[in-house]
């Protein structure tokens, strides 16, 4: 009874998810004295490693990450000839830099900085079909975002005046000569009806 040793009494694995047989293998590698000895036993532990999870052998960069692991269960002090820049200990517990974020204003926030630059990118195209069609599109995707930020009224003058503000007046839609999508089809989120109902009367 005195030669059973509990897991509470071993060493804590470093990476767990390897279990405690790899966290053996890398150990007794790191006392192989020959270094092609030692590198035929790192890359048999690799190839281990790598069976244990075979559904992720289609993910980018694998064998580097297998390699990155291995570096790490020896605690940096394997040397082998890995075939990849492994991770650097220093770097192992570095937070990432922090994001910065656009402090720019946004007129209307519930449209969304990117269709306020659409709507500008759409100032700069000649008059014609395709910049009708863009106009017609982002004024019902217009119409769209603001449904979900107020959901019991949407008049089509507000958006279209709001069009023409975020145009900064270069886009000017009537409610006489442009019809926007019902709501009740922007709920239904039918792309079919989307194109079919919305009409322009200046083109009937």
């Amino acid at each position: 009874m005195n030669d059973i040793k509990y897991n509470t009494e071993n060493e804590r694995l470093i990476l767990p998810d390897y279990g405690r047989n790899i966290q053996n293998m890398v150990n007794y590698c790191m006392t192989v004295k020959d270094r092609g000895e030692r590198n035929r036993c790192a890359n048999t532990i690799i190839n281990i490693m790598g069976n244990m999870f075979p559904h992720l052998r289609d993910v980018n960069d694998f064998k580097h990450i297998l390699w990155d692991h291995l570096a790490i269960m020896s605690n940096f002090k394997l040397d082998v000839d890995y075939p990849y820049e492994t991770v650097k200990q220093e770097n192992l517990h570095r937070r990432p830099p922090r994001l910065t974020y656009s402090n720019s204003n946004i007129s209307y926030r519930h449209y969304g900085k990117m269709l306020e630059q659409m709507i500008l990118k759409a100032n700069e195209l000649e008059a014609g079909t395709e910049k009708d069609m863009l106009v017609s599109l982002l004024a019902n995707h217009m119409k769209k975002s603001f449904m979900i930020w107020n959901k019991d009224t949407v008049d089509d003058r507000k958006i279209l005046k709001d069009l023409y503000e975020l145009s900064d007046g270069k886009i000017v839609l009537h409610e006489s000569s442009c019809k926007l999508v019902e709501k009740k089809d922007l709920q239904s989120h039918n792309t079919n009806n989307f194109k079919k109902q919305f009409v322009r009367k200046s083109n009937r």
